[in-house]
């Protein structure tokens, strides 16, 4: 399962509508690609089509969809948001990255 904080809520709702989504009925696609300074990266999108491999989840109002390959990586992510000076930007808190790159866009296992 994947967690939505009420930051990374009140964000992909108000990005969802500018980009045409409807956070009622569309999702947040997530994933992992190889590739990044840590060797795996993470992937966000807005989407309404699902595949036979998918996995459908739902968090504090939002719907997340993964991948099957990708929720091994996944599993007990927490979806946060940060508006900071640092950077600004969907973050993922994940359990399982033993290593994160310092732009918190590639993990390692």
């Amino acid at each position: 399962m994947i967690k939505v904080s009420d930051k990374a809520k009140e964000k992909a709702i108000q990005l969802m509508a500018e980009d045409g989504f409807d956070a009622t009925k569309d999702f947040i696609r997530v994933g992992v690609k190889s590739g990044g300074c840590s060797g795996l990266e993470y992937v966000l999108k807005f989407d309404n089509q699902t595949t036979d491999t998918d996995q459908v989840f739902e968090d504090n109002g939002i719907k997340i969809v993964v991948d099957k390959k990708s929720i091994l990586y996944l599993a007990g992510t927490t979806l946060d948001y940060s508006g900071g000076l640092n950077g600004k930007g969907f973050i993922f808190n994940n359990p399982n990255a033993a290593r994160t790159c310092g732009c918190g866009e590639s993990f390692s296992l």
